[in-house]
């Protein structure tokens, strides 16, 4: 049995037509029945299964699903059909910011993610100086948040999500917007957690950086699964198409 498996999943969306200026003129077109919708499916019938200890890559054009299917694996999505079981926890690092408040300060928002993660104030207080030296921001903890470059708030999010040891780790091109040389400590600590039996799902639009950790890819497309297997199988047939 897998970690992750991901069982005929759809998610779909229902795309308003019509342009409404203000939400009463929203509401009264839904109270009147007059509002009409188009269904989009970002994902059509997809089915996978992650094992454990897996360094698992999604790839796939803007718009494939991918970050959507991390949102339906992760629980803050329910899958319009088909189902998801995942037999861990699970440390998200799914939208920059998610979990923080940008007109508090980095120390403060240090406590506030970590708790959404479900740590406690205690176990935050032990693991505090650890996230700020992983980090690199000591000289910057009582800044507000909002004063942050996307790759210093990147920084942070990393830094408490990886302060314990989750079953399962789901990255979305969350070290793109760092610099090189904090991608590569990301990429080792991400190492050094599948070496204590973490699972990882990375999504990231560097197929080398794929190539370089994964073990497995799924290539999705227009939300149905295109392709799935071995690392370097995927990756050489999606390269073909980028030519």
């Amino acid at each position: 049995m897998g970690i992750i498996e991901v069982n005929n999943v759809s998610m779909r969306f229902n795309l308003s037509k019509e342009k409404h200026e203000s939400f009463k003129e929203y509401f009264l077109a839904l109270a009147k029945g007059r509002l009409q919708f188009d269904e989009f499916y970002a994902l059509r019938d997809v089915s996978l299964t992650v094992e454990p200890g897996d360094f698992y890559g999604l790839i796939g054009l803007n718009g494939s699903g991918k970050s959507t299917l991390l949102k339906v694996i992760s629980g803050v999505y329910k899958p319009s059909a088909g189902s998801v079981k995942v037999n861990g926890t699970i440390a998200p690092l799914i939208e920059l910011g998610a979990g923080f408040d940008m007109d508090l300060t980095a120390r403060e928002n240090i406590y506030l993610n970590g708790t959404v993660l479900g740590f406690t104030p205690k176990y935050i207080d032990s693991k505090f100086d650890e996230i700020v030296e992983f980090s690199e921001l000591e000289d910057f903890l009582d800044v507000p948040l909002k004063n942050y470059s996307s790759g210093m708030v990147a920084r942070i999010a990393f830094a408490i999500a990886t302060i314990t040891k989750p079953d399962i780790l789901i990255a979305d091109e969350i070290l793109s917007v760092g610099d090189f040389l904090f991608q590569k400590k990301c990429e080792e600590r991400m190492q050094k957690l599948m070496s204590g039996g973490t699972t990882v799902i990375l999504v990231s639009h560097s197929i080398e950086q794929i190539e370089r950790m994964c073990n497995k890819v799924a290539w999705l497309e227009h939300g149905h699964l295109k392709m799935n297997g071995d690392t370097k199988t995927v990756c050489d047939a999606y390269k073909l198409t980028e030519k």
